[in-house]
């Protein structure tokens, strides 16, 4: 009983981290948190993404190696009901968390990058940059093998900010 009630407090801290953010947050952020803060363990909480995710009550998406997390109108509900539950140490933790660390945490979350290789054998990388759901780039250029494809997802995460002023500057 005890260990069902430890839980139901990390699905809690969970939905209620997904529902203070005002963009969808990485499963490693919200990790970082609840293992920075002792919590629980990885392996318990992989264990809770996996039942909050068969509730439908958070939808995950994979792009190359991230998973986006986003609570869901059942999540949302839930956490209606049960939010008395947690404790008002921990809401202000998440809290000063989020406080903290939102703009590097939207930062990391508003710029993507992903690559497929296309029919004529070439790679498609796809270079993407929101601001506050306002898609500001969106770009597909292809490249002739895996590792270049690659090289510049990363290169994106790192420098996409420079890459659209030097847009901005060239075309305007």
């Amino acid at each position: 009983m005890m260990q069902e009630d430890s839980l139901i407090q990390y699905k809690l801290i969970v939905l209620y981290m997904l529902n203070r953010a005002a963009f969808p947050i990485t499963k490693a952020q919200v990790a970082d948190f609840i293992l920075e803060q002792e919590y629980t363990d990885f392996l318990t909480l992989q264990q809770v993404f996996a039942e909050l995710g068969n509730a439908d009550m958070v939808n995950a998406k994979t792009v190359r190696n991230r998973t986006h997390l986003e609570i869901t109108d059942e999540g949302r509900q839930t956490l209606s009901f049960f939010e008395k539950r947690l404790s008002k140490v921990t809401r202000e933790k998440i809290d000063d968390f989020f406080r903290n660390n939102e703009l590097e945490m939207r930062n990391e979350v508003s710029v993507s990058s992903d690559y497929y290789k296309a029919t004529s054998g070439e790679f498609e990388v796809h270079l993407t940059a929101f601001e506050k759901k306002v898609k500001l780039v969106d770009i597909t250029m292809s490249v002739p093998d895996e590792g270049t494809a690659a090289a510049i997802c990363d290169n994106w995460q790192k420098k996409n900010q420079t890459v659209y002023q030097s847009l901005v500057n060239l075309l305007f």
